[in-house]
């Protein structure tokens, strides 16, 4: 006879290690959809060459006093695979179910690319590394945000493909 699963309310009580694992695909896949789109697939259009670690660098080398490529690296991981997920699993998608639920996904996951890409572009980059706001609205602003968009519906459609029974 098998043990009945331990429920808090209505979830599971491996919901927790669910979401973990969650957070971690749509971050993987997000990521790797985010850089894609921005290091290859821009480039090939004839577009700007989007360029996440540098920004870092700069972000670090503010904070520190010293540019740390490694360190650079980590941050745009440890943002790609937890932080930016999460946000989206932690604050976004519990809003979007309390105050709209009817309102179909795809549009609080634009509204939450947006949101990302207002972060990085404007908090990281202008007031946090001293960088023009926006990056000076030249051509990597729009790859910026294609991209930062295109990672917020991958971890969207993630979650809610995760979801599914």
């Amino acid at each position: 006879m098998t043990e009945p699963t331990r429920t808090t309310g209505s979830r599971p009580a491996d919901m927790p290690l669910r979401s973990l694992t969650t957070m971690f695909v749509a971050g993987a896949l997000s990521t790797a959809a985010f850089d894609l789109y921005g290091q290859a697939i821009s480039p090939m259009l004839g577009g700007a060459n989007l360029a996440p670690v540098p920004l870092a660098n700069s972000v670090i080398e503010t904070v520190t006093g010293a540019p740390y490529t490694p360190a650079a690296n980590l941050l745009h991981y440890v943002a790609g695979l937890v932080a930016y997920p999460l946000g989206w699993m932690i604050i976004v998608r519990p809003l979007w179910q309390r105050l709209a639920p009817a309102l179909h996904w795809l549009l609080p996951a634009l509204a939450y690319g947006v949101a990302l890409w207002v972060f990085a572009l404007f908090i990281m980059a202008h007031l946090i590394a001293g960088l023009p706001a926006f990056l000076g609205f030249t051509g990597i602003t729009w790859v910026a945000l294609t991209g930062h968009v295109l990672f917020a519906l991958v971890t969207a459609a993630t979650d809610r493909v995760r979801a599914l029974p």
